[in-house]
């Protein structure tokens, strides 16, 4: 089982417009993991080493140099995730979608060409808290040159076509539209809505029916303009670079990005102040349960007592308790587990599971005293030595490739992370006592305040 270290992963992510060409793993990094899992007790160490600097105009940039294969890969972040679109959901979304559509003098397909010509791969995502964009290229000089060319272009010059803007509106309004007849998407709407009430983590990175189909393009250059410049971003590169060759692309792709100013503070995140049950009957002969409350941001002191038990609770999969308790022992649902999604503000703390109507509430049940009693004991001796080995035995693999790397770059610059994080990871894993455990779910996880949505054919009942 690999582990989950949080990084900005969209929850919105567009594939590429193209097929993938480019060589996916480091030959370099590949030797140099499996070294490292031979020589696990030297792996603080031997994990990336992060250069870091500020550009004049106040972009944060993290800098990683491998050798063995001569690739690149860029993520460029800004704080322009769903949770800025004011009264307006789905305009961070669309904007994001609209970036590489046309930009500069170059329309879709010729960007695509422009690309797949050189072995490029280019990206744009969204997410609650971030919109980003994602390059990878080989570093020979002139494919280099084209794909940070026209990178530099979809970041800087979008056009935001009118005939574009009709046709991306027009495809999100079809997927809200699916959603709404989808009890497990109906589920995750109501429930955000359920644990965060009226703060921005509220509504769906896409939106809603009735907000986007008044957003107009003008709307989107407005949000384009105040989110996506210079003080607001955060740039991680990873690649067979020196740092002076990675200065000059940092300095290539934002040039001509006005400077702006770094987005406004977030408002706090409101714990619910009771346990509460929201029921939405759908046709359905399954019933899609979540439970939970918003718990966990970057930075927490708790974070690592949290992750680990909830490794041991909900996150192991077959493994982990309320897994055996729920699906292995007594076959009441085909999936059931828990996860924190850690953010800028507090994340929420989810436990799920889908089972048939007619054995929904003894599902719950076993999965709610489960809880309860991890919440009270913790795990045992045993449970965390397993959970321990588990993580740190997986770690290496979340860092084997460039990609990868570059993802987690860019959450430690963008949340502002130590710069040694992925170096302490493992040592402060291995320092989760049982007690810690305790103490943490004991403070931080309340079933008091527990909100519960069901959705499906037992929430008609």
């Amino acid at each position: 089982m690999l582990i989950w270290i949080p990084y900005p992963l969209p929850m919105t992510r567009r594939l590429p417009k193209r097929c993938w060409r480019t060589l996916m793993h480091t030959k370099f990094l590949s030797a140099f993991i499996t070294l490292l899992i031979l020589l696990s007790p030297c792996m603080a160490q031997a994990t990336p080493g992060i250069q870091y600097w500020t550009t004049a105009q106040g972009t944060r940039v993290y800098f990683v140099r491998t050798e063995g294969l001569p690739m690149v890969d860029l993520r460029v972040v800004f704080a322009a995730g769903s949770v800025y679109d004011g009264a307006q959901h789905g305009v961070a979304s669309l904007t994001s979608a609209l970036l590489d559509s046309e930009a500069g003098k170059w329309n879709a397909d010729e960007i695509a060409q422009r690309l797949d010509s050189v072995g490029a791969v280019m990206e744009t995502s969204v997410s609650k808290d971030t919109g980003s964009l994602y390059l990878r290229s080989l570093t020979d000089p002139d494919k280099l040159n084209v794909a940070v060319e026209t990178l530099h272009a979809i970041l800087t010059q979008p056009l935001f076509t009118a005939q574009d803007f009709e046709r991306q509106k027009r495809q999100v309004l079809l997927g809200l539209q699916e959603k709404e007849e989808s009890p497990g998407d109906l589920a995750e709407v109501i429930y955000a809505k359920a644990i965060y009430g009226d703060h921005p983590y509220g509504h769906p990175t896409d939106g809603e029916i009735g907000t986007v189909s008044k957003l107009t393009r003008n709307d989107l250059i407005k949000f384009y303009q105040r989110y996506y410049v210079a003080a607001n971003a955060v740039v991680a590169v990873v690649g067979d670079l020196a740092r002076a060759d990675a200065e000059t692309i940092v300095e290539r792709v934002l040039a001509g990005l006005p400077q702006g100013a770094p987005a406004e503070t977030l408002p706090t995140v409101a714990e619910p102040l009771a346990a509460n049950t929201v029921k939405r009957f759908s046709p359905s002969t399954q019933t899609h349960v979540l439970v939970g409350e918003p718990v966990l941001s970057f930075n927490d002191p708790d974070y690592f007592p949290l992750y680990v038990g909830n490794h041991i609770l909900g996150g192991s999969g077959l493994v982990a308790r309320i897994t055996q308790e729920v699906r292995e022992k007594r076959g009441l649902s085909y999936s059931a587990n828990s996860h924190f999604f850690p953010r800028a503000g507090k994340g929420p703390f989810t436990i799920r599971l889908q089972t048939r109507n007619g054995q929904t509430d003894r599902a719950m049940k076993v999965m709610m005293e489960t809880t309860n009693k991890f919440i009270a004991e913790g795990p045992t001796d045993k449970e965390l030595e397993a959970a321990k080995q588990n993580i740190v035995g997986g770690f290496v693999l979340r860092i084997d490739n460039n990609r990868k790397i570059a993802e987690y770059m860019a959450t430690i610059g963008f949340y502002g992370l130590p710069l040694d994080y992925l170096n302490t990871f493992t040592a402060k894993v291995q320092s989760v006592t049982v007690a810690d455990i305790v103490k943490a779910f004991k403070a931080r996880v309340d079933p008091a305040r527990f909100q519960t949505v069901l959705v499906g054919g037992a929430a008609g009942q």
